[in-house]
């Protein structure tokens, strides 16, 4: 009986961890604006399954943008007619030039996103708590539900979280398939293959993911050199599996597999181009990957800790996650990773948690990009599950600690809401001061166009307004009239100077004299800031 009443408590604590963060989830994703990446991501999930056209989007695979796009028809979209231009272009056109409802269709396209977020939570548990039982599951699931950053991703129509989301249940059912291989192994390279076909970063991680199955038949079935040779067939198995799954979401946009190479796919050469002709997919995704090393061959404008430089620095996103980590998640991610180390019976599974989660870190730190932590958004999600390891522990405090820790992760997090996406910890001053340390997708992705136009109109009716704004929306659509300050000559600039904080971050020597000479009286979301210019 007690033992039944004890599976009764943690069932309803997950579901209630599960449905604040879902709360957290719908509610901002309600409020949010379109970020730079989504309106490209609709669009191409839509035309996708309204048109069978493989083309949109190319540098991507199909997957993550047909969930997003099976979400938007729900609501019975306009497409209007084709008239050219980019995916951007394309973007725009349907949310707001085709007479549908941008924020109703924006959020149907966010809610299979949310859904898949809060299906991986359950992922974390029970990853967690095959480890150190009911008790780590609990940690971990808390340290994955009030993460600032899984949150600000997961209710947003983009493709990072599902990745991540992907690889986690892979390493989940390779550990899983030390006990039952037949079952968890084909699952896992699934899941595997599902990673790959929503976005091309999951692909460093194939080559270990596939190393852990071999590892768990191995484990599974005697350690002895037959069985070494048993793992390695099962695991190639797991990666035909996989292959498999790629080929499959993109049949499922066109049976056909038509295919015209859009213009200005990049000639890679070297190692690169050997492992874009030939890696086992269709051709679509093979250019995706050549247009994928294009972007990784430019050079990006960084941001950090108030530094504007061109290129990339390899310390980035380890600096961002400190940044953009909660103290308390910090301090039980060490605490975890130490208890996955070193205690006897957990050590087994430090490789299933912590190698994926260090290589596609790696691979992020390697890039030319260095946007923001969803690249690396896959680490929250793994060393949740390292956190749980905390549980197993043992010492007079252990419990204490624990639970203190999470409790201070639980209030830095709802003391952000509803503004997530430019979080940061207290040690950094919080999300109003994330934008002196951080831009783009860390701070200020254009999400808070509606919320400038609300406090325009409560606050400054009838004002002057020059708008210098880094997003996808459309400004009049949300009921703002304002002029662009860059247009003409700063003698001309009076009124209200509303600059979006990853400009200024960049210090455009269009905007930084104007911006010199006004004085700040408000911002808006943590990541647009109103100044006055006499």
């Amino acid at each position: 009986m007690a033992r039944r009443h004890r599976r009764w408590a943690v069932a309803l604590v997950v579901a209630a961890l599960l449905a604040g963060m879902a709360f957290a989830m719908v509610s901002t994703a309600v409020r949010q604006t379109p970020t730079i990446d989504e309106p490209v991501y609709v669009a191409a999930g839509v035309s996708y399954l309204k048109e069978h056209d493989l083309r949109p989007n190319a540098e991507h695979p199909p997957l993550g943008k047909l969930l997003i796009g099976a979400g938007a028809l729900l609501t019975g979209p306009r497409t209007g007619p084709a008239s050219g231009g980019d995916q951007q272009a394309a973007g725009r056109r349907l949310l707001y030039e085709s007479g549908n409802d941008a924020q109703g269709l924006l959020l149907a396209a966010r809610l299979p996103v949310i859904v898949l977020t809060l299906l991986f939570g359950l992922v974390v548990f029970a990853f967690a708590r095959d480890l150190t039982g009911s008790g780590g599951g609990l940690v971990a699931l808390a340290l994955y539900a009030f993460s600032p950053d899984v949150i600000a991703h997961g209710s947003l129509a983009t493709l990072d979280v599902p990745m991540a989301g992907f690889l986690l249940t892979s390493a989940w059912l390779l550990w899983r398939a030390r006990e039952r291989p037949r079952l968890c192994l084909p699952l896992a390279g699934a899941a595997l293959g599902a990673a790959v076909a929503t976005k091309m970063s999951a692909l460093p991680a194939v080559p270990v993911l596939l190393g852990l199955a071999a590892l768990s038949v191995w484990s599974a079935r005697g350690r002895s050199g037959r069985r070494i040779v048993d793992g390695v067939a099962w695991a190639a198995g797991a990666g035909l599996v996989a292959v498999a799954v790629v080929w499959a979401s993109y049949l499922a946009v066109d049976p056909r597999l038509r295919w015209a190479p859009p213009p200005g796919i990049p000639d890679v050469g070297g190692l690169r181009g050997l492992a874009a002709a030939w890696m086992p997919f269709p051709a679509p995704f093979r250019d995706g990957m050549r247009i994928q090393f294009g972007f990784e061959d430019l050079r990006w404008t960084g941001f950090l800790f108030g530094e504007v430089y061109v290129g990339s620095r390899w310390y980035y996103l380890p600096a961002a996650l400190l940044v953009k980590t909660p103290l308390g998640m910090l301090a039980l991610w060490v605490i975890g990773t130490v208890a996955l180390c070193a205690v006897r019976r957990l050590r087994p599974a430090a490789p299933y948690v912590l190698l994926p989660a260090a290589v596609v870190l790696g691979a992020a730190m390697a890039g030319s990009r260095d946007l923001g932590v969803r690249y690396a958004i896959a680490v929250p999600m793994f060393l949740a599950v390292a956190a749980g390891a905390a549980a197993a522990l043992r010492g007079r405090w252990t419990l204490a600690v624990t639970g203190a820790l999470v409790l201070f992760v639980a209030v830095s997090s709802l003391r952000a809401y509803p503004f997530y996406l430019p979080y940061s910890n207290e040690a950094f001053g919080g999300p109003s001061k994330t934008h002196l340390r951080l831009h783009d997708s860390n701070a200020d992705w254009g999400q808070d166009l509606g919320r400038l136009a609300d406090r325009l109109r409560d606050r400054y009716p009838g004002e002057r307004v020059w708008l210098a704004y880094k997003g996808s929306g459309v400004p009049s659509y949300y009921g703002i009239r304002a002029s662009d300050p860059l247009a003409v000559p700063p003698g001309r600039v009076r009124g209200l100077l509303v600059v979006s904080d990853s400009w200024i971050a960049k210090s455009d020597p269009r905007l930084t004299p104007l911006i010199a000479t006004s004085e700040p009286v408000d911002e808006v979301g943590h990541s647009i800031t109103i100044y006055r210019r006499p």
